[in-house]
């Protein structure tokens, strides 16, 4: 177990260097944050002032050893825009972010675990049809259009919830249900193939041949079996609805991570831009370590040994 984790820690070292280098170099092919902040018609002496403050004056290496260097100290430096350090701003949101993703993902895995299970164990009937026609329109549906098609049906005709912002539990619904439609219906195609592979397997047969109970055989044998790539999909689901809700987030001015990042993009905000993409790599890194080790806690076959 210790060298596959210090095997896992160096491929995370280089994984992280590559990102925080395309990051930081494709973060500045938008433009120059400079002449979007100054007023137009201002002169070349305030242009080179302002860079200057910046820190923008610098060659491309050494702000990016700056960069480095910092942000292994937890230092992200100031936001371009807000004039605030980007660690605040990123803690600021990321409850919100937190919010809306642990929601949207309680309710998209244990739906589409159900009712993939459901649809595997009566395939080809019109439960299974049913759930693949979810599955197809959660999977072929744009979040912005689902979004949009909520706010006119639940907050204009029907008048039940507000149609954008935050600040009670009425809020959070139509963000939630949006954000968790796509990814309910990866969750049952996904769990729909896996328990009909493992389904077929011997070991599931022979524990029906020995006379268990139907509900004994999916839930201690076919189940732990086809576990292992819903949890790997869950687990990178979750950091995506933490980090990648940006078009969720915008449309309904939910005021989180993703949101974060489309306004960084909008005022080329290189500082935030950098810290919001190299944190989510970070999470994703770990989530991803966490769920390798949960692999040997659900299939005893695995060994890290």
């Amino acid at each position: 177990m210790t060298r596959f984790l210090l095997t896992r820690f160096g491929y995370a070292c280089v994984s992280l260097t590559l990102l925080a280098m395309t990051i930081f170099f494709l973060a500045r092919l938008g433009g120059d944050p400079v002449l979007m902040m100054l007023e137009p018609g201002a002169s070349q002496s305030d242009i080179d002032a302002f860079r200057l403050r910046l820190g923008l004056d610098r060659p491309i290496l050494v702000q990016f050893w700056h960069f480095v260097t910092s942000a292994l100290q937890g230092d992200f430096g100031r936001s371009i825009y807000y004039r605030t350090p980007v660690i605040e701003l990123y803690l600021e949101r990321l409850p919100s972010s937190l919010m809306l993703a642990g929601a949207a993902f309680s309710w998209s895995v244990a739906l589409g675990v159900v009712c993939g299970i459901f649809a595997a164990l009566h395939v080809n009937r019109w439960w299974d049809h049913l759930v693949r026609l979810i599955a197809l329109a959660g999977l072929s549906m744009p979040a912005f259009w689902m979004g949009m098609l909520l706010i006119l049906f639940l907050s204009v005709y029907l008048d039940w919830l507000p149609s954008s912002g935050s600040g009670s539990a009425a809020h959070i619904v139509m963000p939630t249900i949006t954000l968790g439609w796509y990814f309910a219906a990866s969750h049952m195609r996904l769990t729909r193939s896996a328990m009909l592979e493992v389904l077929s397997t011997d070991y599931v047969k022979l524990a029906r041949l020995k006379g268990l109970p139907e509900w004994q055989v999916v839930v201690r044998h076919a189940l732990k079996g086809a576990l292992i790539p819903v949890l790997t999909l869950a687990a990178i689901n979750l950091v995506s609805m933490v980090n990648a809700a940006v078009v969720v987030e915008t449309v309904f001015a939910w005021p989180g991570l993703g949101r974060l990042l489309f306004e960084a993009i909008s005022f080329r905000d290189f500082p935030v831009i950098q810290a919001v993409v190299l944190l989510a790599g970070a999470m994703i890194i770990v989530v991803n370590l966490m769920v390798d080790i949960l692999y040997a806690v659900i299939d005893p076959r695995i060994r890290y040994d």
